[in-house]
């Protein structure tokens, strides 16, 4: 008696698996869109537009769906300090979302996001002078995204997101020289719309 049990669960275990993956669905594609940031201090900023591009991969399984990226992202603020200054980021960011589906395509996401820093450096405005700040902020980023997107046919996708920094970038370096206060602190806040096209399809 205990071996049939033992059998009927296992063959019931191995058709719910089946049919599970029988739902699955994998996509592989690249990506790319516009960048809107601003950072999150305590004195004005202003954000400007940069670029994300990169690549993506989606499996899904029913309703649910993990999508790791690799994406190259161009952030930019003009500091309103002691001077004005133009602080000019990049940084290959890592997101990983998890996606839940409503209907026809439509998905909400969130997930955590991994950046390492590709470039970092200050302009002053009024001398035109530039600073290399590589060394000296923070070589790294994490930054929780969340947003909304819609897969539709032939392979497309939208998607908007927000990633909220929770890194002070700033944690290592005196920004009393840029004309802010020894307790500033600066983090990453970016809105990202995105366009996407899968060039492998299974779902």
């Amino acid at each position: 008696m205990k071996k049939l049990l033992t059998v009927m669960l296992v063959v019931g275990s191995l058709l719910m698996t089946s049919e599970t993956f029988a739902q699955a669905g994998f996509r592989l594609g690249v990506k790319g869109g516009l960048n809107f940031a601003s950072l999150q201090t305590d004195v004005s900023t202003d954000g400007s537009t940069g670029y994300h591009a990169g690549a993506f991969a989606t499996i899904k399984i029913t309703k649910f769906a993990i999508q790791p990226e690799i994406l190259y992202s161009t952030q930019t603020n003009e500091l309103n300090f002691a001077q004005v200054q133009e602080l000019r980021t990049s940084y290959v960011n890592i997101p990983v979302m998890v996606k839940f589906y409503l209907i026809q395509g439509i998905n909400l996401q969130a997930g955590p996001q991994f950046g390492f820093t590709t470039l970092s450096e200050v302009k002053n405005l009024s001398t035109d002078n530039t600073e290399d700040l590589k060394d000296e902020l923070s070589g790294s980023d994490v930054s929780l995204a969340f947003g909304a997107g819609v897969d539709l046919p032939f392979g497309l996708s939208v998607t908007a997101r927000y990633n909220l920094g929770l890194s002070d970038i700033a944690a290592d370096y005196d920004i009393v020289d840029i004309g802010a206060a020894s307790d500033e602190q600066l983090k990453n806040q970016v809105f990202q719309v995105s366009v996407g096209y899968a060039f492998i399809k299974t779902d």
